[in-house]
């Protein structure tokens, strides 16, 4: 992972060890953002995605320590709103290219300030939200753009453990990330 430049890594660890909401883009993220489409047993157009295994172990985990998650996603999919169910997801709005609201609706819901959030994202519509956030991540595959805009940009792209790499360094900030390792017998 590499922090932006402008950006004291003493605060990213600071504020890495508050978050208590972690939110997320979907496309990209927790995908690599294609999208299959096939038809189904009854001819009807069927959307598939590919989710990372690794980012939803990393997910599991947050619930145990009271990390809340959720997803905001500009499309609907079954497939999403069936990963973000059997990762213990809190809030999955789908279908919303305007994310602000339900930012503020999360971040009240959550009852938590913007420096207790953290937000993952790769795409333009995604900026909005990292801007209002205390740690913004974006993914190795993001656009140019909000990789500028990120507080830090993962070294693993959407899709393929980015959301892995978030998780394990806030857990590392929190000084849990070595326990993790000790439940699994993991020699560090």
């Amino acid at each position: 992972m590499q922090i932006n430049p402008s950006f004291d890594p003493q605060e990213f660890r600071r504020l890495a060890a508050g978050i208590q909401v972690l939110l997320m883009d979907v496309d990209g993220v927790l995908t690599d953002g294609r999208l299959f489409f096939f038809p189904g047993p009854d001819g009807k157009i069927v959307e598939s995605k590919a989710f990372d295994s690794q980012d939803g172990i990393a997910l599991r985990w947050l619930n145990w320590y009271k990390i809340q998650t959720g997803v905001i996603s500009g499309r609907d999919s079954p497939a999403t709103l069936e990963r973000a169910q059997q990762v213990g997801m809190r809030w999955i709005f789908q279908g919303h290219i305007e994310k602000i609201p339900l930012f503020e609706q999360i971040m009240a819901e959550a009852n938590v300030g913007k420096d207790q959030v953290a937000y993952v994202g790769d795409d333009l519509t995604d900026v909005v939200i990292m801007r209002r956030v205390g740690l913004s991540f974006a993914t190795a595959n993001a656009r140019p753009e909000v990789k500028r805009s990120a507080t830090a940009v993962t070294a693993a792209p959407g899709g393929s453990g980015a959301v892995r790499e978030v998780i394990e360094a806030l857990l590392e900030a929190r000084g849990i990330w070595a326990e993790i390792l000790n439940k699994y017998e993991v020699v560090p």
